[in-house]
């Protein structure tokens, strides 16, 4: 009776938080990396580095790099501390991050310049409710949804299977979400590219990682 109540008590215990700190590298408007470790901040999605918006006047811009300008305004040289309890399937901390307390998904999304990413977290939707009622950020004109403009480069047949397996000069690259070239890397499956599920994966297939 004691080595079950035992087991069911371990079984109940929480998974410890992970907490990473330090200067941060900002890579987009919702990674960074932290301790040499890449950090997915939580709760929040910002547009993809090639994604553009539209002004009130109806004018592009790109909105990818405006998001990351401004997390970098946010971090400036100031120590970040990221606080997760899980890991995505690029291996990234899923973390809410903050700078002298401040939490960064919640200013973000506050000054319209991320959107709440509903899809797995609910806590930042009445911040992006009030930035858009006031019109600040991106909502002072147009913005597709981060979500919705990646699908439009997915191959419907790799569903979650988001890194891109990409064949060049340099070699078998594999490119995760947040890394540099991700967003302008085409998958042409007729050249031997393909999609992979996770970085382990692709390493088994013969895929580098990008360097950025």
């Amino acid at each position: 009776m004691w080595r079950v109540l035992m087991i069911s008590l371990l079984l109940a215990t929480p998974v410890s938080a992970e907490v990473l700190q330090g200067r941060a590298t900002v890579v987009d408007g919702d990674t960074l990396r932290v301790a040499g470790q890449s950090v997915r901040i939580h709760g929040i999605d910002t547009p993809e580095h090639d994604q553009t918006c539209l002004t009130a006047e109806r004018v592009a811009f790109a909105c990818g790099d405006v998001a990351t300008r401004a997390l970098a305004r946010l971090i400036g040289a100031t120590p970040v501390v990221c606080e997760g309890h899980e890991r995505d399937t690029y291996q990234r901390l899923v973390a809410k991050c903050y700078v002298d307390g401040r939490d960064l998904g919640a200013v973000l999304v506050a000054g319209g310049y991320a959107t709440a990413y509903q899809k797995y977290s609910k806590d930042y939707l009445t911040y992006e409710r009030q930035a858009r009622a006031a019109g600040v950020g991106f909502w002072s004109g147009t913005m597709q949804n981060p979500a919705t403009f990646r699908d439009r480069d997915v191959d419907p047949a790799a569903g979650d299977c988001r890194l891109k397996g990409n064949i060049s000069d340099a070699g078998r690259i594999v490119h995760s979400p947040g890394d540099h070239s991700y967003a302008k890397t085409r998958i042409n499956t007729a050249r031997g590219e393909r999609w992979f599920c996770s970085l382990a994966e692709a390493q088994a297939a013969g895929w580098r990682p990008a360097r950025r």
